[in-house]
Parts: C-alpha cells; structure tokens; sequence
C-alpha cells in the first residue's frame, strides 16, 4: 500500500496481518486432525484462530481507542487459547511437536504486534 494513501483498513494491521498467518496455519494442521475430533479439538481450535482475526478487525471499526485496546486483549487472549489447543493436542497425540513449535512461533509473532498496537492506541487514547 502507498503511504500516501490516506483510506486505511484493518487489514494494514501488522497484528492482524500476523494473526491472519496464525489463523490460516491452524486450519491447515486442522485438516489433519482425526475425523473424531472434527467437533471437539478441531473446532476449538478454529474458532480461537478465527477469532483473533474476527476481534482485531472488529476494535478497528469501533472507532473508540479503549473499545479497541479490549478487543485487541482479547485477541491476544484467543491467540494464547490457540496454543493451549496445540498443546492439548501434542498431549494426547493428535498434533505433531513441529506443528506446536511452529504455532508458538506464530502466536509469540501475533501477540508482540498485537501489544505494540495496544501500546500504540493507549498512547493516543490520552490525546483524543
């Protein structure tokens, strides 16, 4: 995108951008996960990735710097939730080690960002 270009989304978000990366690598070891577990760890899950996404777009458009930095928090809260799904699912063999050490990777990348755009909206919350 052109810096100069003034309109701006959610999707510019480097939080959001990371989480997106989280999100698409949980569904893709999903797929790989045994059809028993299609409504029980693979649905928790996916709705913990998709919902770090689903969050941080939604406090972009609330247009209020605190509604943001909470729904940034719980994004950063779903990611963590993601790894604890990884977790469960290396304890009970279901999900590879390499998957888990790539999912860490993931989640530490989304949850730094993630606190650097808080810190960001609690800066300006004072100003505005």
């Amino acid at each position: 995108m052109n810096k100069s270009t003034k309109f701006r989304t959610f999707e510019d978000l480097e939080c959001w951008q990371a989480c997106r990366e989280l999100r698409i690598f949980a569904a893709k070891v999903c797929k790989e996960l045994p059809k028993e577990e299609e409504y029980r760890l693979k649905d928790q899950i996916l709705r913990s990735a998709r919902s770090t996404t689903a969050n941080t777009a939604e406090g972009y458009g609330r247009f209020h710097y605190q509604e943001n930095i909470q729904y940034c928090r719980n994004a950063r809260g779903s990611a963590y939730e993601v790894l604890d799904h990884f977790i469960t699912g290396v304890d009970e063999n279901l999900v590879p080690e390499d998957a888990l050490s790539q999912c860490r990777i993931l989640v530490e990348k989304s949850v730094k960002l993630l606190n650097g755009y808080i810190r960001y909206l609690e800066s300006k919350k004072g100003r505005g």
